[in-house]
């Protein structure tokens, strides 16, 4: 006679099938939160699977109650103790805009007009290569009033990187070279490349006097042959926007260079103003 084995069993070995999956094909840890909701059957994520995010390293958000910050791998307090942030708690209806730019492809322009066009600050993450091509587009980020920060020069998954110097290296070398291309010095503000981290990494930033920001809103927007539709893009950023949000958007994406302007309307409609990240920093001193 065969034994039966109990569901709540068969659950958890699902998720973990699940995760070992999407861990073995590279999935971002969001994609796998989802899955795990729907095995296991229930909203919240069961903390066997929580625990199996820490050990990926990979920045992931479980979106469970509409107009409120998401679950993420970390707290707010949590990531405080290595001056970290994903969002602002408040719980007032601000939005922090953020741009990842690893390189540019013609779209960064119209994302600073629709900027201009509503006044509205942001912070752009750069990395070597965007300086070393693009310092005109730079200058004007900064002369417009946006924050330039520190997505390392070369984008490795740090949470790979074990040595402190090697670490503070990736970001010196970035400072360096944006200091001889304008004169001026970087924001202490730093991105993981990909998401990826350790507690290791975040205490070396903080030690090394960098703020770290990861984001409570973002979408699949990095993809040049495959860019989402102006339909899905809003859908997506709309449904999901929430108060204190930090939305990280790629300057790559010509869908969001077409779509600023409408998003950056209906955020307002929908009561919504802009903060910049020097105003949360501060906010939390």
């Amino acid at each position: 006679m065969k034994r039966r084995i109990p569901q709540k069993l068969k659950s958890y070995l699902t998720v973990l099938l699940l995760f070992l999956a999407a861990f073995q094909a590279g999935s971002a840890t969001a994609a796998v939160s989802g899955r795990i909701r729907q095995a296991s059957g229930q909203e919240a994520v069961p903390k066997e699977a929580a625990a199996m995010f820490e050990a990926a390293e990979n920045w992931g958000l479980s979106f469970q109650n509409e107009g409120m910050p998401p679950v993420a791998n970390a707290t707010a307090d949590e990531l405080k103790q290595y001056n970290a942030y994903y969002a602002d708690m408040s719980g007032k209806k601000v939005i922090y805009l953020t741009f990842d730019a690893g390189y540019e492809n013609g779209n960064t322009p119209a994302i600073l007009d629709a900027l201009k066009k509503h006044n509205v600050p942001a912070a752009f993450f750069l990395v070597g290569n965007y300086l070393e091509t693009s310092p005109e587009l730079v200058k004007r980020m900064i002369s417009e009033g946006h924050i330039v920060a520190n997505h390392t020069y070369h984008h490795p998954d740090m949470s790979k990187i074990s040595s402190k110097d090697a670490f503070e290296k990736e970001l010196s070398d970035l400072e360096a070279l944006y200091t001889e291309v304008t004169g001026g010095t970087m924001a202490r503000y730093y991105r993981p490349p990909q998401g990826k981290y350790s507690k290791e990494n975040l205490a070396m930033a903080k030690e090394l006097g960098y703020t770290t920001f990861f984001w409570s809103l973002a979408y699949v927007d990095w993809y040049q042959d495959k860019q989402p539709t102006r339909e899905e893009a809003l859908k997506k950023l709309l449904g999901r926007i929430h108060p204190g949000a930090i939305v990280l958007l790629h300057s790559t994406s010509s869908t969001n260079a077409a779509i600023l302007d409408e998003l950056l309307t209906k955020w307002e409609d929908m009561g919504y103003s802009f903060r910049s990240l020097d105003e949360l920093t501060s906010d939390s001193v």
